[in-house]
């Protein structure tokens, strides 16, 4: 069965593709929003657990295999991301991570009224006002793409071994 646009019924249209200048105004947010993580000091890895932790609790599978893949290269451990999804439950993240991590969930769900003052409470005592703002609109950015690739399932795909 087809829709009125001629694609069959049980695929998705990749909206960065049928709507390229919307999603040319997102890939500028992201843009934007990564020198302002950069000026208000989160370094990279950081950056990468709040766009893996969002994703995460989204359930974007092609926004979690690129953001652990630049985690990765930013340096970050298979032993930390292995547990980011219980982060609350261990040692391996420090005070400032913890902060961003609970802001970014706070974020993601922002119906929850109790979290997101819990979590701005939080931020407050170990991130600066610039930091929480950058970690706010890292959290929105990736929030808009996971809605990105989980509406157009994007595909992840298996990479070539390299010989």
């Amino acid at each position: 069965m087809s829709d009125t646009a001629g694609a069959p019924a049980d695929k998705r249209i990749y909206v960065d593709k049928q709507s390229p200048k919307a999603y040319h105004a997102l890939v500028q947010t992201s843009e934007a929003v990564r020198a302002t993580a950069a000026e208000a000091g989160l370094d990279r890895v950081l950056v990468e657990l709040v766009n893996l932790r969002v994703s995460q609790i989204n359930g974007c599978a092609y926004c979690l295999d690129v953001h652990t893949r630049a985690a990765l290269r930013a340096g970050e451990t298979a032993r930390r991301l292995g547990v980011l999804a219980a982060w609350r439950d261990t040692e391996l993240f420090t005070d400032r991570e913890r902060a961003a991590l609970d802001l970014a969930e706070a974020t993601t769900a922002p119906a929850d009224a109790l979290a997101q003052e819990r979590a701005c409470d939080s931020a407050r005592r170990s991130l600066s006002d610039d930091e929480i703002s950058a970690v706010i609109w890292v959290a929105i950015t990736i929030n808009a793409f996971n809605r990105v690739s989980i509406m157009s399932k994007h595909p992840v795909r298996e990479t070539p071994a390299k010989r």
